[in-house]
């Protein structure tokens, strides 16, 4: 009877143990993570400022050595927010409880007026672009001491940051600057896109500032966005910005691999009704559930595509 007690508590363990190891990169496979605060990704350590730093999440007790990096940038309409707001914690250690390195990064913000002027704004994004650029170029000279494969790079963020990310792979900050100043096609010169490598992009409620620019590159895209968002169109409005549903349909159209996830009826930040100081615990629900999705589309649709 010992002996029968024995093995059933062994298969129980055993069935226990593999439920728990599950599939790196897609399942929560690390009970523990680490969060390493306030890097400095500043080119000139000597002028760094809280607008250059960043934070690593990483996860603990694990083995590999090399690991896909997920580059995160807040929102804030380029005015506000910081690698400390609630959802880049919650990200951080989400994705790092699957295997992933985060790196929560800060960025210069806006001083002038880009809530209220589109050219402020996509200039706001050219200078983050910028700093995004810089933490990447830290982190890859870095990688021994945080475990990265530098191959593996994802970047991504919400509303500003998924701004950010998307231009980041599909435009450069000469072509924005040109779009502010309205030049024609035949002043534009050549120009290299994704010149950062980036594997994929993960836009929450994000916008690219012209679908045109989707052609310049094959950048998988995920995207989680609500349908009613007043803030970042889920499709367009009169300024150049187009949000997660007509980049889905453009990225289907031309054939690069996307996966949209629409919450119905729900507004920026995934609210019911936008409140920027304060989000419930509905929201931060609804905020795990982007995250499900995005591990689901990047195990399956990024990284089985880059073994």
């Amino acid at each position: 009877m010992r002996y029968f007690i024995s093995l059933v508590l062994l298969f129980v363990l055993s069935a226990q143990t593999h439920a728990q190891q599950g599939k790196l990169y897609l399942n929560k496979i690390f009970e523990e993570t680490a969060r390493k605060k306030n890097i400095s990704y500043s080119d000139d350590p000597v002028k760094t400022s809280k607008s250059q730093l960043l934070d690593v999440y990483l996860p603990l007790k694990d083995t590999n050595t090399l690991r896909p990096l997920i580059i995160l940038m807040h929102g804030g309409g380029f005015r506000f927010g910081s690698k400390n707001i609630s959802r880049m914690k919650i990200w951080g250690k989400f994705f790092a409880e699957r295997g992933y390195v985060v790196a929560a990064i800060n960025y210069r913000k806006s001083k002038k007026h880009p809530l209220n002027n589109f050219e402020d704004l996509a200039e706001a994004c050219a200078d983050a672009m910028e700093d995004a650029s810089m933490a990447l170029k830290y982190l890859r000279q870095n990688y021994k001491d945080f475990g990265i494969d530098t191959g593996k790079v994802i970047m991504g963020g919400h509303s500003a940051g998924g701004m950010i990310a998307l231009q980041s792979a599909y435009s450069t900050r000469e072509e924005i600057m040109r779009m502010i100043r309205r030049e024609s096609a035949s002043q534009k010169p050549a120009v290299s896109h994704n010149s950062n490598r980036l594997l994929a992009v993960i836009n929450y409620w994000g916008a690219i500032y012209d679908t045109a620019w989707l052609k310049n590159a094959r950048v998988p895209i995920v995207s989680a966005h609500g349908s009613k968002d007043r803030v970042v169109p889920y499709n367009f409005k009169e300024a150049p910005i187009y949000g997660s549903g007509a980049i889905h349909r453009v990225a289907d159209r031309i054939g690069i691999i996307n996966d949209l996830k629409t919450f119905d009826g729900k507004g920026h930040e995934l609210q019911a009704h936008f409140n920027p100081v304060y989000a419930g615990p509905i929201a931060r629900k609804r905020w795990r559930q982007a995250a499900d999705f995005t591990v689901e589309f990047l195990y399956s649709k990024v990284l089985a595509l880059n073994q």
